[in-house]
């Protein structure tokens, strides 16, 4: 008989990465099953960056949980010497027009939890930020401690650290089914290399999880999503840290680009995209062939806002959003199988969440329960009734 683990994770991307080093670094005794290479770029948490901030316009409910995100990426950083290599501070500017979501959430947000802001007014935003030249008066409200994560390394790390405290962690291994015993007790997954017990489940699967949740039908939507790298017209340095923090614009309901600093190589262009601007897909079925003619369709909207950022794309790379209706997450335990927890569904604004939730979901394998509240996140508020 082969071991029998404390915990299986299953999905070892941002949100498994952090679980199976949170159980590990307690003492459990942890098998991380990945279909996929470590870090690898066929799902949601690549593309080199994402962005983290405080003043959340999403919801204030979101914020006690991003305080202890940042003091949770601090300590693996420091655990695993990597200070400054996961998170970058690089100030972030949430822009739209004063009466917009975006501006009086995030305002909401920093109010309500003391989160340290300013607001722009849009003569303001011009004369602070002079690649922003928008074509209609917009207000910005600059978040000095947002900054950006390095979603590969991020989770490198989280591995690393998950085998240095005594994780298996199995590689190209796909999972084909998982199975609860008859009396509740452990839970089998078997692959198509063999079969696993453990006493508890967590299951991240990103883009999959649809499948390998289906018996509870939640209402998951993927979508494809293409990152582009822009070459800047004009001096390439006013791109870079400090004089350009991260970027999130509504400039109409639906309608939100984004943007990202030049980190490391000048000649590595911008990071932009748009949220909810992809089609509709499985992973099975996304084009993953993303192509710089892909950024002709949004160029009228980058450059209505960042006139320089009219240039030549130098790459175009797809990813997934898995999205739920209200755009919030889905975590906690299985409705059915307490011994199961569930992570999915962070609808393109999840990974800055990865350390915290993994916190949350090794409390949840280990003791069943845990002290953050997750009612925003609960897997059964689509249920009708």
């Amino acid at each position: 008989m082969g071991t029998v683990y404390d915990t299986i994770v299953l999905g070892l991307g941002g949100m498994g990465s952090a679980t199976a080093a949170a159980l590990a670094q307690r003492g459990r005794r942890v098998l991380g099953l990945e279909q996929y290479t470590p870090a690898h770029t066929l799902g949601s948490s690549h593309g080199e960056s994402r962005i983290i901030r405080q003043a959340y316009f999403e919801g204030t409910d979101y914020v006690p949980l991003l305080l202890e995100a940042y003091e949770l990426w601090a300590q693996i950083e420091h655990d695993q010497h990597q200070r400054g290599a996961l998170l970058q501070i690089t100030g972030g500017l949430l822009i739209g027009a004063q009466d917009s979501q975006i501006i009086t959430g995030s305002l909401h947000s920093a109010r309500t939890h003391g989160i340290a802001h300013h607001l722009l007014a849009p003569d303001d935003l011009r004369r602070r930020y002079p690649m922003f030249q928008p074509q209609q008066p917009l207000y910005a409200l600059y978040e000095p401690h947002g900054g950006v994560l390095n979603p590969e390394q991020c989770i490198r790390t989280y591995l690393q650290h998950a085998q240095q405290h005594g994780a298996d962690l199995h590689f190209s291994e796909a999972v084909q089914e998982w199975q609860v015993a008859a009396d509740g007790s452990s839970v089998r997954v078997t692959t198509e290399r063999g079969s696993y017990t453990a006493e508890t489940l967590v299951i991240g699967a990103g883009a999959w999880s649809g499948a390998v949740l289906a018996e509870l039908q939640l209402p998951l939507v993927v979508e494809r999503q293409v990152m582009f790298w822009v070459q800047p017209q004009g001096d390439v340095q006013q791109f870079r840290v400090p004089h350009f923090p991260f970027f999130i614009a509504e400039l109409e309901p639906g309608l939100e680009p984004y943007g990202f600093p030049i980190i490391g190589d000048p000649a590595g262009g911008v990071k932009v995209s748009l949220f909810y601007n992809g089609t509709p897909c499985t992973p099975a079925t996304l084009n993953r062939t993303a192509t710089a003619s892909e950024f002709d369709a949004l160029r009228p909207t980058f450059a209505a806002l960042l006139p320089e950022l009219d240039g030549t794309v130098l790459r175009a790379v797809t990813c997934m959003y898995t999205c739920t209706p209200d755009h919030h997450f889905v975590v906690g335990l299985h409705p059915h199988h307490p011994n199961v927890s569930i992570a999915a569904g962070f609808s393109g604004h999840g990974f800055k969440f990865c350390s915290v939730i993994g916190a949350i979901l090794a409390d949840l394998a280990h003791t069943g329960s845990t002290s953050r509240p997750l009612g925003l996140f609960d897997p059964m508020r689509f249920r009708a009734g």
